[in-house]
């Protein structure tokens, strides 16, 4: 199966972020014809206030239900439903209880909603130049794993920051997953140091292949200050093999996910069966 992964350079405009996803989109189609395709986090609103993050958000129909969604929502259903094939929304803001939930959305290809994902733990941190980030004011945190089905192979869902979780991630590997999706933000200044190496680490560990989409570029925050997403979207393998990347700027990169790769490697390290509870 071919995956493909997003980078983009979102911003406030929404109706801008959506016209750049679709030129992605069309490329990642004309030149990789993948099965299934993913977004970065928080593509649809990038920076800006919470009063902006909420006139972006979109308040989400019933899972499975052909009710309207907002225009991110419907624009993913419909690249599904056009096409043929996955769509995994990357997240989008999700108007939840006054206030909003980091939610992915992935739909099958009919335009089917399948899985709903909301970010378990959420960015409260300061970074190395001291820029503060507090995820929990604005948003609402998930609190259950999701996995879903691609054409008999289980895929789970985790965003960003959950990266630095393993048991999650462990959670992911029990329940199925051969593959897991991790649309990302990461700063700049974390991302330099710790994005490929986390992602390596918990392929190893779980024995999954990881696809990780990522937003790229400057953004501007709520006091007016620019602040920088690292980008280096990435495909890494079951043994922790980078095979696919994409560098600076907007763009995409593709690969083959190989099932039987995957039975080999733990088949020949059982690591699931060798785990003990301490």
């Amino acid at each position: 199966m071919r995956i493909c992964v997003l980078q983009m350079s979102p911003g406030q405009d929404k109706s801008a972020n959506i016209a750049q996803a679709q030129t992605l989109v069309e490329r990642a189609i004309a030149e990789h014809t993948p099965r299934l395709i993913s977004f970065p986090e928080v593509w649809t609103c990038l920076g800006g206030s919470v009063k902006t993050r909420l006139d972006n958000g979109e308040s989400l129909p019933d899972p499975g239900s052909e009710n309207d969604g907002g225009p991110a929502y419907n624009f993913l259903r419909e690249i599904a439903r056009r096409n043929g094939m996955y769509v995994h929304g990357g997240s989008i803001g999700e108007k939840l209880r006054g206030k909003l939930a980091n939610t992915t959305v992935v739909f099958d290809p009919e335009g089917t909603e399948i899985a709903r994902y909301r970010k378990i733990h959420l960015f409260d941190v300061v970074t190395p130049d001291g820029t503060g980030y507090r995820e929990s004011d604005d948003y609402i945190a998930g609190d259950s794993i999701v996995t879903f089905d691609v054409d008999g192979m289980k895929v789970g869902c985790a965003i960003c920051y959950d990266i630095r979780f393993p048991d999650m991630f462990w959670n992911l590997r029990r329940a199925g997953a051969e593959l897991i999706l991790l649309p990302a933000a990461f700063t700049l200044q974390t991302g330099k140091d710790h994005w490929e190496p986390l992602i390596r680490a918990r392929a190893i560990e779980t024995q999954c292949w990881f696809a990780a989409a990522g937003t790229w570029g400057p953004n501007t925050g709520a006091n007016g200050e620019t602040r920088f997403t690292y980008g280096h979207s990435l495909i890494c393998d079951p043994w922790g093999q980078v095979v696919a990347k994409v560098s600076d700027g907007i763009g995409l990169t593709s690969a083959t996910i190989d099932r039987v790769l995957t039975q080999r490697i733990r088949r020949n390290m059982p690591v699931l069966e060798h785990r003990v509870a301490i």
